[in-house]
């Protein structure tokens, strides 16, 4: 029995499916911990997360078993043990674990017991819930090994610390959205002021998909105060020391990294999601379509602090709408960020739509039907570059606008992930302004302003038409905001939004355009998640709804 232990937090971030690529990861962070005597990592590392339906398949289980037989003989001859998360099969059932691989063995294993059915999150769908866990006998420490919901509910930590649990080990795949942090730092500090005992939260890392993990990973005493905080957003692995007392178990002060908040946090969430989601995919770069508005320019702006100048490609297609400020501000931006900018004109690809459908359209006006040709002939331009070189399209549509539909299917949509797509137009003004102000640490773009004031100080428009404004159509974004965000985030009724000060009439045509924009919403592309009501993986509507009063 010791006295002393060296336990090493890992933040890794995997991918779904690449099952090698995980295991060398694995292997860096042991390789990187040579001390330790133990290296945590985070919920089902080994298979990347969310694995969703993939990991039903039974080759993929037997390679992950693979995976595993292999890590563990890599601790065969000392050195640190691994605690590592993977899909587990026992007893003919499929489980969420956390396996201890230690002297060339799976040493234990502890099956999730609280398997989350909300939100982002389907486990029930794929996994069978695990008994309330026994502590883990480990070089003289009995740990308490949980894997993340299982520190949600108190009933798990409160049976580990009834069977003697000295410390707590939770391995989290916990994806940010704003709130997030504060709940994690609540439900942790609840727990050791339930059980007294100390906690090691290790989280993964790194975009999948929609979801972004932010690391974060910390240590809390058993009076809840923080001893450790591994840094965000980044791959790392933080020593700490931990030393038995007639108290019990604790862990030495160590580092204590600066959290992101609010502005920040946000942006740090859109670059890694996208730098992860074009990496992990394995596209080169990104075209964008450079309007001379702010959403292109964000984007941009995003894409480039993200991936490099280099791997950021736009367009600027004019029309005859387009006006002569907007042609001047795209060229700004591709300057200021030092990316190629091509112009072709749509003009004569609308000529050409006007003459196969005028038959058709003979004595009728022109309408938004005209103004969605040319945002779909934008599509088809954006669609052929990225035919021919292989970048991916990003779209530039913001929260606000998918949220009332303020889109053309197949036109502005149209493209393969959407950076803006859980981020609302008032706090597009204020990231675009914040990071004229910062430029944070790891971007890839240049300091200094970056989005030219006359972009931020413009009127929004699509310029489909002569004189066009996005108040034509839509409430003033300070209001639409304010009025979404209750109906989306806060899901109040109309009654209740009205209630709160907002004119009745705005509050049901904005209900009545976020209802009818379903169908648009799903066949967007998939964007990075930021808030806990995010459309398609949160905020789940049916398209066709006839129960549109009061909601």
């Amino acid at each position: 029995m010791t006295d002393t232990l060296a336990v090493a937090l890992a933040q890794i971030n995997p991918t779904v499916g690449d099952i090698g690529g995980n295991v060398e990861r694995l292997r860096t962070a042991r390789t990187a911990a040579p001390e330790a005597d133990l290296v945590v990592s985070g919920e089902l590392v080994l298979s990347g997360y969310p694995p969703e339906d993939l990991v039903l398949k039974r080759l993929f289980q037997e390679r992950i078993e693979a995976a595993v037989a292999a890590l563990a003989d890599d601790t065969r001859n000392g050195g640190p043990a691994l605690l590592v998360g993977a899909p587990w099969r026992q007893d003919g059932r499929l489980h969420n674990a956390a396996l201890l691989l230690d002297g060339g063995t799976v040493a234990a294993v502890v099956l999730k017991h609280e398997l989350p059915n909300y939100g982002v999150f389907d486990e029930v769908r794929v996994f069978t819930p695990g008994p309330l866990p026994e502590p883990v006998l480990f070089r003289g420490a009995r740990l308490g090994v949980m894997v993340c919901e299982d520190m949600w509910k108190p009933s798990v930590s409160r049976h580990l610390r009834d069977r003697g649990a000295d410390v707590m080990v939770v391995l989290n795949g916990s994806p940010f959205d704003l709130e997030k942090w504060g709940v994690r730092r609540r439900m942790a500090q609840e727990r050791v002021a339930e059980v007294g005992v100390p906690l090691i939260y290790v989280n993964l890392v790194g975009g999948q998909d929609e979801l972004v993990f932010d690391g974060a990973s910390f240590v809390l005493a058993a009076d809840g105060s923080f001893q450790v905080q591994a840094p965000e957003w980044c791959v790392g692995v933080v020593p700490t020391v931990w030393r038995r007392s007639e108290a019990g178990w604790a862990c030495e002060p160590g580092v204590v990294a600066r959290r992101a908040e609010g502005l920040e946090a946000i942006y740090q969430a859109m670059v890694v999601g996208l730098r992860d989601y074009v990496g992990k995919n394995g596209f080169p770069g990104v075209v964008i379509g450079l309007s001379g508005g702010i959403d292109s320019a964000l984007t941009a702006v995003v894409a480039v602090d993200a991936l490099g100048p280099e791997r950021v490609r736009c367009l600027m297609m004019p029309s005859p709408f387009t006006s002569q400020v907007s042609l001047e501000d795209a060229g700004l931006v591709a300057d200021r960020l030092a990316v190629r900018l091509d112009r072709v004109d749509i003009t004569p690809a609308m000529t050409a739509f006007d003459g196969m459908l005028q038959d058709l359209f003979a004595g009728l006006e022109p309408d938004t039907t005209e103004e969605n040709i040319q945002a779909r002939v934008r599509g088809i331009v954006l669609m052929a570059v990225s035919n021919k070189f292989g970048h991916m399209v990003l779209t530039t549509g913001n929260k606000s606008e998918m949220s009332v539909g303020y889109s053309t299917l197949y036109g502005d949509m149209c493209g393969g992930f959407s950076v803006l797509k859980d981020v609302y137009k008032t706090t597009v003004f204020a990231l675009t302004r914040w990071r004229n102000a910062v430029r944070p640490q790891g971007m890839l773009g240049p300091d200094g302003v970056v989005v030219p004031e006359r972009i931020l100080s413009r009127p929004p428009t699509a310029e489909l038409k002569e004189g066009q404004t996005d108040q034509d159509s839509l409430p003033p974004y300070e209001e639409l905001d304010a009025i979404l965000h209750r109906l989306i985030e806060d899901e109040q009724s109309v009654a209740e939004v009205v209630a709160a000060g907002f004119d009745e009439a705005t509050v049901r045509r904005t209900w009545r355009m976020l209802d009818r924009a379903e169908y648009k919403r799903r066949q967007a592309p998939p964007g990075v998640k930021i808030t806990d009501r995010a459309f398609g993986r949160d905020r789940r509507y049916p398209i066709t709804n006839r129960f549109i009063n009061g909601i």
